[in-house]
């Protein structure tokens, strides 16, 4: 009754025609795709900046112990090293054609997220 299922007709697949594959790289438009990853990171960061200020309360609450700043010396370390991790890709979300996050970036930002939670668990502990 419509038009071709999709995946089939002018077009698409194959058999579309010299250069369509290439051209249509090219042309892609991501739409709003890169603002909400942008936006994402920007709400991940700020999520890490209250967790590293509730550590700080944390440690300092109950008297600074050698344990506490040192745990609360770590988190720090790590909050900065998440912060260049997700200002470097903020920056990167900011181009017409962003770039792939790199495997060294995503497993830099997931083990400081582990990180955090292991310092976290000290604290309380």
């Amino acid at each position: 009754m419509g038009g071709p299922a999709p995946g089939s007709g002018a077009g698409s697949g194959a058999g579309a025609g010299s250069g369509a594959g290439s051209a249509g790289v090219e042309a892609r438009d991501p739409g709003l795709q890169p603002e909400r990853t942008r936006l994402a990171w920007r709400r991940t960061t700020l999520s890490w900046t209250v967790v590293a200020v509730l550590g700080i309360k944390l440690a300092l609450l109950d008297g600074a112990t050698a344990a506490g700043l040192t745990g609360l010396a770590l988190a720090a370390l790590l909050w900065i090293a998440f912060l260049a991790v997700s200002h470097r890709r903020i920056r990167t979300l900011d181009t017409a054609r962003p770039r792939v996050l790199s495997a060294r970036g995503a497993v830099l930002a997931a083990g400081c997220t582990v990180a955090l939670a292991v310092c976290g668990a000290v604290l309380i502990w």
